[in-house]
């Protein structure tokens, strides 16, 4: 029996956009089985073709930016401005990878003298699954999908149920594109259809997500002997250290947690601020983010929107009330207006944090913000590696020698001095402990869903 998913507006009181019919488990052994054969003829084309199709693809998706941005807004709550920026982003990156797909996947010299030459060369691993969540639905799709596809492989791509119609408009954008059929192609449904395809004659897994459902995925990689790169999401320390320029950083500071409305994997979690500029960062934070317009995505002067479903408040209602229960002091706070009506959750700033708090020791994938005092470096560090995750983490200083230092003891795969972002394409994206297994972008994002492979011949 075929499966209907309803896509709602959180912003509008949930009401209905569309419908679409999921993907059944026969199309999928079928999708798969196309994806095989139609890799086979994608492997055979030159590197500079794959390129110039890609190409296409990408001057298709900027004639189509208003409209993918205005399906985010709509479905998963974005504000509109925030919306553009995303599929900018995502657009940024799928150019960066077009421009530099043959420095990374060209043979490489690894050694070489009178009488011989060794070369490093990159092949497909075949057909990749690439599952992507809600939260940044263009972009997500852009970074775990177009560096496997140049790299020669097919990708079959699923996205959350919560932003289906989304991926429909990108799946239909890719379908007029002069791609080769089921070289990229997409199913539709809920998140036990992750669990079916990877059980597929499959060659990789990319995977942005929850922990559970993530190791779920690597258990099965290791079984299948098959690569795996997974972001299973953060909880990022941001220290602010006694000699930090508070003005220079409390946009940045307010953006990276209560942009998206907070829903953004390696966004700001958990504040460490110097008992000395405690009272003037949290004045300035506080009348920072009573400036904002809390609103309906659709509205253009709108900064923070709804959460992405009801299920998302529930979640972070019950994380909240925990925070309460144990102490926990409101210092600012955005209402809902009376007039809205969603998934809306006031986003808050919050003092007297204790470490048992599920604030403090779950990611809080909304617009919670818990501010903890620290008197030392060796307890701001102590904090900041209180967490099993490992993705993100942010110094803000003036001095180059503290953030060397903190940058060395905190136990992250990127870490961010001011308002210098780490997380541009030429970079690795990913982290330590329970955050990440792989790095997407750069030439280790090209790197990971292909065999590499080792050639020696005389001269």
């Amino acid at each position: 029996m075929t499966n209907i998913i309803t896509s709602t507006n959180p912003s509008r009181n949930y009401e209905v956009i569309d419908s679409i019919s999921s993907t059944s488990e026969s199309e999928i052994i079928q999708i798969v089985e196309n994806a095989k054969k139609s890799q086979k003829n994608w492997s055979t084309l030159m590197l500079s073709e794959r390129v110039w199709l890609l190409r296409e693809l990408y001057e298709i998706f900027v004639s189509n930016k208003e409209q993918l941005a205005m399906s985010i807004a709509r479905e998963m709550g974005m504000p509109i401005k925030l919306a553009r920026d995303e599929v900018g982003y995502g657009l940024s990156y799928f150019l960066w990878y077009l421009q530099n797909t043959p420095e990374y996947l060209s043979p490489e010299i690894t050694y070489e003298n009178e009488t011989e030459l060794h070369t490093v060369s990159y092949e497909p691993r075949w057909v990749v699954a690439a599952i992507t969540p809600w939260n940044y639905p263009f972009m997500l799709c852009i970074w775990s999908c177009i560096q496997p596809l140049i790299a020669w492989n097919a990708v079959i791509w699923k996205i959350s149920k919560e932003v289906i119609l989304t991926g429909k408009l990108i799946g239909d954008i890719i379908e007029s594109s002069s791609l080769p059929k089921w070289v990229w192609s997409e199913i539709y449904g809920d998140g036990k259809l992750w669990d079916f395809l990877t059980d597929q004659d499959i060659d990789g897994i990319t995977f942005t997500g929850s922990t559970n459902v993530g190791n779920s995925l690597s258990k099965k990689a290791y079984e299948k002997q098959i690569p795996a790169v997974m972001e299973l999401g953060g909880s990022a320390p941001w220290i602010v250290c006694e000699d930090a320029d508070i003005d220079k950083v409390i946009e940045t500071i307010y953006f990276m947690r209560f942009s998206n409305s907070g829903q953004m994997c390696d966004g700001l979690k958990r504040l460490m601020v110097h008992r000395s500029r405690y009272n003037e960062l949290l004045e300035k934070l506080s009348s920072t983010l009573q400036s904002k317009k809390f609103w309906d995505s659709l509205d253009e002067n709108t900064d923070i929107g709804p959460l992405v479903s009801a299920r998302q408040c529930e979640i972070l209602e019950e994380q909240f009330q925990d925070a309460m229960q144990k102490w926990a002091i409101i210092e600012s706070e955005l209402l809902v207006s009376d007039t809205l009506q969603g998934a809306y959750f006031a986003p808050k700033i919050l003092s007297n944090i204790s470490l048992d708090m599920r604030i403090w020791r779950e990611e809080v994938f909304g617009p919670i913000l818990p501010i903890v005092i620290y008197d030392t470096i060796e307890e701001a560090i102590k904090l900041a590696n209180d967490t099993s995750y490992g993705l993100g983490a942010y110094v803000f200083t003036e001095s180059r020698d503290n953030f060397a230092y903190l940058a060395r003891q905190i136990e992250s795969g990127m870490v961010q001095m001011n308002n210098v972002n780490y997380c541009i394409p030429a970079d690795p994206f990913g982290g330590y402990k329970a955050s990440w297994i792989g790095r997407e972008h750069g030439k280790w994002g090209f790197h990971e869903m292909t065999q590499v492979k080792v050639t020696s011949m005389p001269k």
